[in-house]
């Protein structure tokens, strides 16, 4: 087995954890629980934003009389600069501490929810939004090496696995918490309540992150390289793979097909010059020696692959509900319930769990997931009205279940090796990927929809069967990612 060189992974005391003393941990801080449950609250309020607005869009549409192409900006636009941001996020928390890191992040975040909210025009919007999901990158990864600062041994992998449940649950409540708000205020003007509701809950967050969370030292501007080089190619990169992605909609897949080969040269171009400012001593943006830390390629692929299939479900599930069979907000966010009140019974199992099975927890996870996903198909092809919420009920729950067993553990296999001096920027990596994986699966799976829409002449029931049959693809090829990697895990545990 490959190790990270010496100097850079943690080292063990004679019970085999992590040393405080020799891996640079701080002592156990009494209110370290409690701090978390504060970090993981602004966590979930930042990924929440990612899919509420769903069901918000056709009211934005109305307001502003904008094609649905232009409003769509609004969803992906966010999640764009939200995973460009977190790489170089997670290396200035290294480096200025990420206790300060993140409090920035959550005021700025508060900040443009209010822009947002009270934006005047659909540019003014859209901007707007693409601040939000600056602020939101700036504290994202900042949770994944807080938990590292904070937590050792068994505690970090419950901690990783509070993250990660975390994150599976906002992006499922996203639609229920949306349809709620959509409902209480019947005006024109509700879909503004969406990005409000950020800034109390924002304002009753930030004390509480200032009186809880522990200062963290970093590593200092003199001592640090921020690699602005490697920034600007990281970000060029993701920016051309996505472009077309987020523009799929109005032909951009087909119009704007060149600016695919420039990502990847750009990206290989990325991996270079990485490379390169290693082998001079520098601090690289993204350190390629985390590829050979055990497990956090893998996970960061495991990771990639399965929200692609993951995130755009709920879009094209919120089409078919509102347009196809004519429910509410309010009632097709209901629709998907039970599959994040499985989401949110099951989190806490699965951080307790991983150290027990570890890999073999995410393959059960994923499993029952494309499970769940399947039936969940089979079921909308034929149901009709009303019985189609209900027919889906189980169906979501065994998709729920198997979602939670991916999320948390992946998170904890995929950090649990990496030096604490490399948290933030690891972690974010992880995340990077993440909203990679979202924003192909939701311009992948829309499209797909649409597609057979036309393809048949409007029969909505083909469309939904078509776009979720392909989310389990998707969950298949990160079930054969993870089977992949357990082989090698047991290939490299003699040696």
């Amino acid at each position: 087995m490959k190790s990270i060189p010496a100097g850079c992974g943690p080292s063990l005391s004679h019970e085999g954890e992590p040393d405080p003393q020799a891996a640079g941990y701080a002592a156990p801080d009494p209110r370290r629980w409690r701090a978390l449950m504060v970090t993981q609250l602004a966590a979930f309020m930042i990924l929440l934003d990612v899919s509420i607005v769903n069901v918000a869009l056709p009211s934005i549409e109305r307001e502003f009389a904008v094609p649905a192409a232009t409003a769509q900006w609004v969803v992906s636009g966010y999640a764009l600069t939200l995973g460009l941001t977190l790489v170089p996020a997670g290396r200035l928390g290294d480096a200025f501490g990420r206790r300060r890191m993140f409090l920035l992040g959550l005021a700025a975040f508060v900040l443009t929810s209010a822009m947002t909210g009270a934006a005047p025009s659909p540019g003014a919007l859209i901007a707007a939004r693409l601040l939000q999901g600056v602020a939101g990158g700036l504290l994202i990864p900042q949770n994944s090496g807080l938990v590292q600062e904070h937590f050792a041994g068994a505690e970090r992998g419950r901690a990783f696995g509070i993250l990660g449940s975390t994150i599976g649950l906002a992006t499922a409540a996203g639609p229920v918490v949306g349809g709620l708000i959509l409902s209480s205020d019947p005006g024109q003007d509700a879909w503004r309540w969406v990005f409000y509701v950020n800034v109390p809950i924002g304002l009753i967050a930030l004390p509480l992150a200032i009186r809880l969370v522990r200062s963290s030292t970093g590593q200092g501007p003199r001592t640090t390289h921020l690699d602005a080089r490697g920034s600007l190619l990281l970000g060029a990169g993701v920016l051309s793979l996505l472009i077309p992605l987020v523009d799929a909609g109005d032909g951009g897949a087909y119009r704007l097909w060149w600016l695919w080969p420039m990502a990847a040269l750009l990206l290989a171009g990325f991996c270079a010059w990485e490379a390169h400012v290693v082998r001079r001593g520098r601090q690289p943006l993204l350190d390629p020696r985390l590829r050979r830390t055990p497990g956090y390629v893998a996970g960061s692929g495991i990771g990639l692959v399965y929200f692609v299939g993951f995130t755009g479900i709920w879009l094209v599930l919120a089409l078919f509900f509102q347009d196809g069979l004519g429910y509410s907000p309010l009632r097709s966010g209901l629709a998907v319930t039970p599959f994040a009140l499985s989401v949110a019974v099951s989190a806490m199992v699965a951080g307790r769990l991983v150290a027990r099975f570890g890999r073999w927890l995410t393959i059960c996870g994923l499993a029952a997931a494309v499970v769940g996903l399947a039936a969940t198909a089979l079921e909308l092809r034929h149901a009709t009205g009303g019985g189609a919420a209900a027919a889906i009920v189980l169906p979501l729950v065994v998709a729920g279940f198997g979602s939670v067993m991916v999320t948390s553990p992946n998170m904890t296999l995929t950090l649990q090796n990496v030096p604490v001096g490399m948290a933030g920027v690891a972690g974010g990596a992880v995340q990077t990927a993440q909203r990679i994986g979202a924003a192909i699966g939701t311009a992948t799976l829309a499209t797909i929809f649409y597609h057979l829409l036309v393809r048949t002449g409007g029969n909505y029931a083909t469309a939904i069967y078509g776009a979720v049959l392909a989310s389990c693809g998707f969950m298949a090829v990160a079930l054969l990612l993870a089977l992949t990697d357990l082989a090698r895990r047991k290939s490299a545990r003699p040696a």
